[in-house]
Order: structure tokens, then C-alpha cells, then sequence
């Protein structure tokens, strides 16, 4: 498995990515995470659609929950006619509690926990911690990603105003 070191830091401490490597113009690739009520989804479940995928480490700490709430609420104004994912290590049982305490009801959240596909797929699997980074990616009807942001420190927020924008300009 590919690893990359120095991408990103948490609290200034380096860290390394596990898995692949992807660029804006590939092809998204494809992977198996769940739904808070254990159902297995894949990115092919949302074909035909624009998705934001939003990776996090865990909904149970603060940067985590204020992007899942910003990203909700943008998910409000853009409808049904485009996903937006949360994918995090927690359990699907953790991220349904989550969702209901926090009345988030918009964004699609999944748990890669049980074999990190998305992680290890998008290259975000975070060696040390068996989390994933912070990362937003944006991806078009035709399943090719437009906009990646990997956010260098996982203490910080990602930029919510650009990855907004791309998806804009793919609509």
C-alpha cells in the first residue's frame, strides 16, 4: 500500500497517508462504506449526480462537527439534485446519535470503519491514528473529480467558499 508522509500535520505533528493518491481530473474511484443503518453504499450508489465528499476524522470533535453542519446546511439550498457525503471511521451507530443530537439531516454520513475502502482508495488513511484526513473533494455528473482539497493541519477547517464554488461551476 502506498504511503506519503508530510501531507499533513496534526497539532503540527506529521503524519502519514495511507492508500491512493488522487488528482482533480481522475476518475473517482469507487468504495464500500456504510450507512448508519448498516446498509453497504458505494459512490456508484450516487451516479448521475454532482457530490461533495467531506473526509473527517470523527463527528465527535469540534472541526468535524461545525464543517458536517456547514456542509448540511449548504445541502439544504442545492436540493436533491446533488450528494453530500461525510465518510468517517466512526461507527454508523456513532454517526446516527450524531446526526440526531445535532439535527443534521442533509448530509449523507457514512462510516468506513470496518475496512477503511474509502480511505485507502482516496489516500486518506490516516497510519498512526487509523482515521481518515480532512479532506473535501467535489465530483462531477460523470464520476470525475473537479475540486480536492486536502487541509494540510486536521485542527483547521477546510475552505468551505472554494469547494462551494466548484461545485458551482459544475451544476
Amino acid at each position: 500500500m502506498n504511503e506519503r508522509q508530510g501531507l499533513v500535520t496534526f497539532k503540527g505533528n506529521p503524519l502519514t497517508l495511507v492508500g491512493n493518491e488522487v488528482k482533480v481530473g481522475d476518475s473517482a474511484p469507487d468504495f464500500m462504506a456504510f450507512a448508519n443503518d448498516l446498509s453497504p453504499v458505494s459512490l456508484y450508489s450516487y451516479k448521475g449526480k454532482p457530490i461533495i465528499i467531506s473526509s473527517v476524522p470523527s463527528l465527535d470533535t469540534p472541526i468535524c462537527d461545525m464543517s458536517t453542519r456547514r456542509f448540511n446546511e449548504e445541502a439544504v439550498k442545492q436540493g436533491d439534485n446533488v450528494a453530500i457525503l461525510t465518510v468517517s471511521m466512526d461507527l454508523p451507530f456513532a454517526q446516527a446519535r450524531w446526526c440526531g443530537a445535532a439535527g443534521v439531516k442533509n448530509v449523507v454520513t457514512l462510516s468506513d470503519y470496518k475496512d477503511a475502502s474509502f480511505g485507502t482508495q482516496y489516500g486518506l488513511l490516516i497510519k498512526e491514528l487509523r482515521l481518515l484526513a480532512r479532506a473535501v473533494f467535489v465530483i462531477d455528473k460523470n464520476g470525475k473529480i473537479q475540486y480536492l482539497e486536502l487541509v494540510p493541519e486536521i485542527a483547521q477547517e477546510p475552505n468551505y467558499d472554494s469547494a462551494l464554488e466548484a461545485l458551482k461551476r459544475i451544476k
